[in-house]
């Protein structure tokens, strides 16, 4: 993604889910794990030692733990190194800080740390499955606490662990004297994945059963993982919600003036933006500048770098290739990805059909523009139909055929989320926001303040009911047949729909 402003609004399309009560705080007691008054402690022995957590609700928490060494001074634009060893007992309560980002004062640099979540009293003997989850954000902001795993390992008897990773200039960046570098987040979240393979019988996990999970730019994180030869035997099964390695938006897609945009970035590319950066000669010059700084390079470098060992190519090539893991993949969309970007640019006005038709004539020339025009007219609503563009164009068309690629080696499980009134942040109390990007995320995790009702709280346990599933057998239920199937997940109905049809994808083969 080439601009700051997608940066900002791809970070926000995650953090409406998950944004602190307080501005400048990050939300680790408030929307992470809840605390509760009649816990007890249990404790889980790792290979870096004995560690305490907390019993409570049906699961048992262990939070904080250090995955690899802090990457911190020397260790700053380097692959993650061993993480620390301790006698005597680790009390794991509280979750490490976020991943350093702008606006969140308590993040910090020292920060690769994970949550686990298992249900209370796991039975070492009869080991469980292990759902990883990579936190969206835009490569940018999120951290793994804000992520609440209680009602999936209660409801789906499975092990959580949610995964702190580098973000931003801090992460992704790349530079000519730094060979291999831009993809140091997805090497956290290798290292993340090997503390899970070594030390997850430790909670009663099973380490050859082990799901790896994200949604929007952790989606695109797992489909990189999909793609990497170092991830290889990591994981056993991909979840990719919102995260297409096909991924793409046009100018302006997000908003006016924006640049074309893709998740990744080839290594040279990025490598010459790091050149002179914070007006540094040396390396050495630029792992002693302070971390505020550092993140004001985030609008240049938020993107997995690939020509590097981690991905050697473009995931989309590694997938046209048939260069990946040979493991289930279970990937969809909401059904109105689009339109909480739409809601976000419009908050300083509505969108005239004049502005309408101006967007598509800029972003696709005038011919293509006046095609579009006609398949998707304004209305009475023209962001509407500019978010119906979106969605389609950018998002599930894209997903489709992703689909089709990973078919023809592995299973595949295509999903719709539908339910067009979930909760919802309240950003824009005059524009429907249907099934927005992140919609779904309440229905798998506690969310802070977006509470479920009845029917809600129904689709949220079929919804944890078939992802559970996937990551215990690698089918999420009997009736739910492999691709070109797609499953529609609504209130009311688990039924196939013809998403190629409802998104126009045959429109858009020909257009763009």
């Amino acid at each position: 993604m080439g601009a700051a402003l997608l940066v900002a609004v791809m970070g926000t399309a995650d953090a409406v889910q998950t944004s602190p009560a307080t501005a400048g705080q990050h939300p680790h007691g408030q929307l992470g794990h809840a605390q509760h008054s009649e816990a007890r402690s249990d404790t889980a022995r790792t290979r870096q030692g004995l560690l305490e957590g907390v019993t409570a609700d049906g699961v048992t928490s262990y939070q904080g733990i250090p995955y690899a060494a802090p990457p911190v001074g020397p260790l700053r634009w380097r692959p993650p190194a061993a993480p620390p060893t301790w006698t005597g007992t680790r009390r794991a309560a509280e979750p490490g800080p976020a991943c350093a980002q702008p606006e969140v004062a308590d993040s910090s640099e020292d920060c690769l740390y994970l949550n686990v979540t298992t249900p209370a009293g796991a039975d070492r003997a009869a080991p469980r499955p292990v759902v990883v989850w990579l936190h969206g954000g835009a490569f940018s902001s999120g951290s793994g606490d804000q992520y609440d795993a209680t009602r999936m390992v209660r409801q789906g008897d499975v092990m959580v662990v949610t995964v702190n990773s580098r973000l931003g200039a801090l992460g992704f960046f790349a530079h000519p004297d730094l060979p291999d570098s831009g993809a140091f987040g997805l090497q956290d979240q290798q290292a993340a994945l090997r503390w899970v393979r070594d030390n997850a019988a430790a909670f009663g996990g099973d380490p050859g059963k082990v799901t790896l999970m994200g949604e929007s730019s952790g989606g695109a994180s797992v489909c990189a993982q999909l793609t990497s030869p170092k991830a290889a035997g990591l994981f056993h099964r991909a979840v990719v919600q919102s995260g297409s390695c096909l991924q793409n938006w046009p100018k302006n897609t997000l908003a006016p003036g924006d640049p074309a945009a893709t998740y990744f970035a080839s290594q040279g590319e990025l490598a010459a933006k790091g050149r002179g950066a914070l007006g540094c000669r040396s390396l050495k010059c630029l792992r002693a500048k302070p971390t505020k700084d550092v993140l004001s390079l985030n609008g240049r470098f938020h993107q997995p770098a690939y020509g590097t060992s981690v991905l050697p190519q473009s995931p989309a090539r590694a997938l046209a290739a048939g260069n990946f893991h040979r493991v289930p993949v279970l990937q969809g969309n909401t059904r109105d990805e689009h339109r909480l970007f739409a809601a976000l640019f419009t908050l300083d006005g509505p969108m005239s059909a004049a502005d309408y038709r101006r967007l598509l004539t800029e972003t696709y020339g005038r011919r293509q523009a006046a095609r579009i025009a006609r398949a998707y007219p304004p209305g009475a609503t023209p962001a509407l139909a500019w978010a119906e563009v979106g969605t389609d164009r950018s998002w599930v068309c894209p997903t489709l055929a992703a689909d089709r690629l990973l078919a023809r080696h592995v299973p595949v499980y295509s999903y719709e989320f539908a339910d067009r009134h979930p909760p919802a942040p309240d950003l824009h109390p005059d524009f429907p926001l249907g099934a927005y990007h992140s919609a779904e995320l309440p229905y798998l995790f506690g969310m802070g303040d977006l509470r479920l009702d009845d029917g809600q709280s129904a689709l949220s346990r079929r919804v944890t009911a078939a992802w559970t599933k996937f990551a215990r057998t690698g089918t999420p239920g009997d009736d739910w047949p492999p691709f070109p199937h797609t499953q529609q997940l609504a209130r009311n109905t688990f039924s196939g729909v013809d998403a190629a049809a409802e998104h126009r994808c045959a429109f858009w083969s020909r257009t763009s």
